[in-house]
């Protein structure tokens, strides 16, 4: 019997499993999760209510939606599309509900029904839960000749309290795990932040990972007291090409919301190559200066001896604030404007720029940027170029997306791309 490793039990590879036990289910499928019970993160990701996928209506590109891999995403996606995750869902028994802002949710807003659906899929494989690999090794070397990393001391031929299963075949296992012999192996460990060390030896390229969604520290008391106001803004970092746009939250620490998450998802290397010091330039109207200094003038026309407070392009407490940032007394009428004044109100609304100190991680999300370079891997089937049987799926490669259900549609897409090309290839 052929037997496939699955290191790391999250969502791409218990998706990976499901599809195995499906498309081979001759084969004997082993998962390998170091924590206490599999999709752990899955179980809290969206609130607890599962962002599983995106219908893609609101990207116009790609690479808008996957900062890093949008190579490898052009071909999974294909072999696997957010339709395809939407159909096999619903197919297995969970309905779902598309929101206005594209993200497809369990109908139930519990994340738990898409848990337990990946579980049901994956009766029949094996799952060793508290069993963190130690050690992957290639008994036959990237030419078939020779061990590419050593056996790690005194690591057991097999984890205490786990049974030990012998293939049927005589031939020599390409692999072994934690000295476990195995045909096939399908890493899924996720975000590699604390590194890949039980891939020592095979040689490699491993991109270190930083945060990709996170929240701004913002060191600003009058921006701070706005805390819980939303609205539609852009956002971007000064001296940079990185910008963004959507809802913008202001925080009691900062900045949040869906146009920061995307920012920090663009600027995740820059950021952290500049240790989160930044200036961060926030246009809050959305739209171009002579667009913003027109609907000014117009205001103005239309309300001359009115106060400025009193007649705003946006919400009342955020128009305060930005009168005072433009250094205009709010007893001053729009009659009394004149060009200058006009002209900081505009710079004001189009480019207010506040200095950001640090990142806060946004409590629902865990991804980073980084991992396995895509020049390890053949793109179209997620196989390790120099070691023949070698896959990894998911966001342990160098493949992460901004928020809004892309990391989960990755996992789904590249989980399937490897159990479907292991079943091609027995």
């Amino acid at each position: 019997m052929r037997r496939v490793a699955i290191i790391g039990a999250g969502a791409a590879g218990c998706f990976c499993a499901v599809q195995l036990r499906r498309m081979a289910p001759e084969v004997a499928v082993t998962l390998f999760e170091a924590g206490p019970k599999p999709m752990a993160k899955l179980a809290v990701t969206g609130g607890g209510r599962c962002n599983l996928t995106n219908s893609f209506a609101g990207i116009r590109s790609l690479g808008e939606a996957y900062p890093r891999g949008e190579r490898v995403l052009q071909r999974a996606l294909k072999a696997f599309s957010p339709e395809d995750t939407v159909r096999w869902f619903q197919v297995e028994g969970v309905p779902l509900v598309l929101q206005p802002d594209h993200c497809w949710f369990p109908r139930s807003q519990n994340a738990l029904d898409i848990v337990h659906c990946l579980e049901r899929g994956m009766r029949g494989a094996t799952l060793r839960l508290r069993t963190p690999v130690l050690s992957v090794r290639d008994t036959l070397g990237p030419s078939g000749l020779g061990m590419t990393n050593p056996v790690i001391p005194n690591t057991p031929s097999v984890i205490p309290n786990t049974p030990s299963v012998i293939p049927s075949e005589a031939s020599v296992s390409h692999y072994t795990v934690n000295n476990e012999p195995f045909d096939y192996v399908v890493v899924t460990t996720g975000g590699a932040a604390k590194g890949l060390p039980f891939l020592d030896g095979l040689g490699l390229e491993l991109i270190p990972p930083v945060p990709s969604l996170f929240t701004f520290t913002v060191p600003d008391p009058a921006l701070r007291s706005l805390m819980g106001l939303v609205t539609e803004a852009s956002v971007g970092l000064a001296g940079t090409s990185y910008k963004a746009e959507g809802p913008l939250l202001i925080t009691d620490w900062g900045l949040s919301g869906p146009a920061v998450l995307k920012l920090s998802s663009y600027a995740a290397r820059h950021l952290a190559e500049q240790q989160y010091k930044s200036t961060v330039v926030i246009n809050w109207l959305n739209a171009r200066e002579n667009e913003v200094r027109e609907q000014l003038q117009e205001m103005a026309s239309a309300n001359p001896q009115k106060l400025l407070a009193n007649v705003h392009p946006v919400q009342q407490r955020l128009w305060e604030h930005l009168l005072e940032r433009a250094g205009l007394r709010e007893g001053l009428r729009w009659a009394e404007l004149g060009t200058r004044g006009l002209n900081r109100l505009t710079a004001t609304l189009t480019a207010d720029s506040y200095p950001l100190s640090g990142k806060s991680k946004f409590r629902e999300e865990f991804v980073t940027a980084g991992g396995v370079a895509l020049s390890n891997i053949h793109l179209s089937t997620l196989e390790s170029k120099r070691h023949p049987g070698l896959y990894f799926a998911g966001e342990v490669l160098d493949i992460d997306a901004i928020t809004g259900g892309f990391n989960l549609q990755a996992a789904w897409s590249t989980g399937y791309v490897c159990a479907q090309n292991i079943a091609k290839s027995l």
